[in-house]
């Protein structure tokens, strides 16, 4: 009988709740975010976000402060996405002791902003000598990397045109453009590829026209020793957009970073209001049912935590305390306990007049009993209610933490990717990719919650209702 009236309340709760508008809103968003949670391995583009996030090698092949690869769809000026070439032609030739293992890659640019580096990777064992050069669609050939690379006993391959091959892209430059333009060149920040993948032309600088076509990227590995050797060849090209969310400048795929911290917003939000409200529905039923001195005692205990500045108490003990999720959880608790007391308490002191808690005094029930099984199931719709709006309220203190430099490092959250953003001056740069997710987030999940829970209470609270 029980588990049948347990579902007729909750269908004539969900027929009413599907009325109001705003709750089914809230209602989509959350299960938007709740499927980031359990898709979460399917839908990032790199797995170990989680563990990663802070090892600026790990992300070393991706493009810096580029913004996403949809903004080509709103400029006619299309910027190179990133790829990835790995299926070279391989030739091997064997020259006396020498063996030479020659990898082609094709690049097809056509595009007006040029990838932001050429990355040449390889698994190699030994010190081979690595030559890498390029034939544009011009048929200039220009040789980008020349030299030895000790490997020891076995090691990653990893050569970067952004930073060995500026003279050697220079030096064609000088051929084709004058002295006076040359040294205008030289004064400006722009990576290699800019000049690269560009028409070499006296006015350079003031129009500069990209040259589109097929590339040839020839690297070649020369070996002196059976030790030595270079397999599984391939070729990165950051490019100037990438992704659903860019990059930041820790080179870090922002759209991964953004969907790892739904998980933590949901466990901050949930885990702080379910503990806060459970304890200040206990606390304001106990304080109602006491009565008396013990009433009055209980309030100046409430009201010594309600007038307390919460930001900066958290600020304090942040800054005091080893930053960690869990004490900033605990601290939140510790404070946000205080919301339901009021409303608890007036409601128990109703609940309190009521014959049937009258006639369990005169059956003999002990207090526990009236206050855990009579009192307390009358509040419980209540407070899954304010456990909603409590929520919205938890996220954002948490990304105010995060954002002044005090939060847990060794998590992904929203407030961290906000904090990283603030200090490398994001907003001044004019990076909005790198704030605008992880903000509009935390406002939507906000928004989900505060909107379950006002429909919540308008339901449960027929005085609420507006006609």
């Amino acid at each position: 009988m029980k588990l049948s009236n347990i579902k007729d309340s909750i269908k004539n709760f969900w027929k009413e709740f599907r009325q109001v508008k705003s709750g089914i809103i809230g209602l989509i968003l959350f299960l938007i975010f709740l499927f980031a949670v359990v898709f979460e391995p399917l839908i990032i583009s790199f797995k170990e976000t989680n563990n990663v996030w802070r090892d600026i090698t790990y992300w070393e092949d991706l493009p810096r402060n580029v913004p996403p690869a949809w903004t080509n769809l709103f400029t006619s000026r299309k910027s190179a996405e990133s790829m990835e070439i790995d299926d070279p032609e391989i030739t091997e030739q064997q020259n006396g002791n020498l063996r030479i293992l020659t990898s082609e890659f094709t690049y097809d640019y056509q595009s007006y902003n040029p990838p932001q580096d050429i990355i040449f990777r390889a698994d190699g064992t030994g010190s081979p000598m690595i030559i890498i050069e390029i034939v544009r669609p011009d048929d200039e050939k220009i040789t980008l990397f020349q030299k030895p690379v000790n490997l020891g006993s076995g090691n990653d391959v990893r050569v970067s045109m952004d930073s060995n091959s500026k003279d050697a892209v220079y030096n064609f430059l000088s051929k084709k453009v004058p002295r006076s333009e040359l040294q205008k060149i030289n004064k400006n920040l722009l990576a290699p590829t800019d000049y690269l993948f560009s028409v070499a032309s006296e006015d350079f600088i003031k129009n500069r026209e990209p040259l589109n076509g097929i590339y040839k990227i020839k690297v070649t590995s020369i070996m002196q020793n059976e030790d030595a050797n270079i397999s599984d060849p391939y070729i990165v090209l950051p490019g100037s957009v990438y992704g659903l969310l860019g990059t930041d400048s820790y080179k870090r795929d922002l759209w991964s970073g953004v969907v790892a911290g739904v998980k933590w917003a949901l466990l901050i939000g949930l885990l702080t209001a379910v503990v806060s409200v459970s304890i200040g529905v206990l606390y304001g039923v106990i304080s109602a049912y006491l009565g008396g001195w013990k009433d009055s005692l209980m309030m100046r205990i409430f009201e010594v935590f309600v007038s307390t500045p919460l930001l900066p108490v958290l600020i304090v003990l942040a800054a005091v305390f080893k930053p960690s999720i869990w004490t900033l959880i605990f601290m939140m608790c510790a404070f946000f306990w205080t919301g339901s007391v009021k409303t608890v308490r007036s409601m128990a002191l109703q609940i309190k007049e009521e014959t049937f808690i009258e006639a369990s005094k005169a059956a003999g029930a002990s207090n526990l009993r009236i206050i855990f099984k009579h009192m307390v199931p009358l509040l419980i719709p209540y407070s899954f209610a304010s456990m909603a709006l409590f929520i919205p309220g938890a996220i954002v203190y948490e990304a105010s933490i995060s954002l002044l430099g005090l939060g847990d490092a060794t998590i992904v959250t929203w407030g961290q990717i906000l904090s990283d953003a603030y200090n490398s001056g994001a907003i001044l740069s004019g990076i909005w990719w790198w704030v605008v997710p992880p903000g509009l987030c935390i406002a939507l999940m906000g928004m989900a919650f505060a909107f379950i829970g006002f429909a919540a209470d308008k339901i449960l609270h027929p005085k609420l209702r507006t006609r």
